[in-house]
């Protein structure tokens, strides 16, 4: 069954959408987390059911990370989302901790796209369904220049700064 909820946040209203998972005690596994205006942002769709309490986890980590208490999430992801390439990409981007940034060549190489592969790294990264808990933010061109955010640039500095994000790797 796939739940739905809403969260205030400083990047505005996010819709958080999951799946019940059995294998996280009978809660919830986050599917897609949204940012207002984003480009292939999620969209609720009928027989999704609103729940709020649901998500309470969720978004109580989120309260605590947009404070700057909390610099990383334990949140169970849903299966199946994406192709296996985007999978191993969005692993990659898994690895950034939090207060650094990391190039796209950085992301390519481990996730074994390196040369040619940035390019289609950037577009797995930019299909990443959950902005925020999934920190694509963290990644910038190697020059040090903010590059594409599905969110909208203007956010992504926003979550730099918030992190104090200053290192490239």
């Amino acid at each position: 069954m796939t739940m739905y909820a809403t969260v205030d946040s400083p990047l505005g209203e996010l819709l958080l959408v999951g799946e019940e998972d059995a294998g996280a005690g009978g809660g919830i596994a986050l599917a897609s987390l949204s940012l207002p205006g984003q480009k292939g942002a999620a969209v609720v769709r009928d027989g999704w059911v609103h729940a709020p309490d649901a998500f309470v986890g969720i978004a109580a980590q989120l309260r605590e990370y947009f404070a700057g208490r909390l610099t990383r999430f334990d949140i169970v992801y849903a299966d199946g989302a994406g192709t296996e390439f985007q999978r191993r990409v969005w692993a990659a981007l898994d690895t950034v901790p939090y207060g650094e940034t990391v190039s796209y060549g950085w992301i390519a190489e481990r996730a074994g796209a390196s040369g040619a592969g940035v390019r289609a790294v950037g577009t797995a990264i930019g299909r990443n369904p959950l902005l925020v808990v999934r920190p694509c933010h963290r990644v910038i061109g190697a020059d040090g220049s903010l590059r594409g955010y599905a969110g909208g640039l203007e956010r992504k500095e926003r979550l730099l700064r918030l992190e104090g994000a200053l290192v490239v790797r």
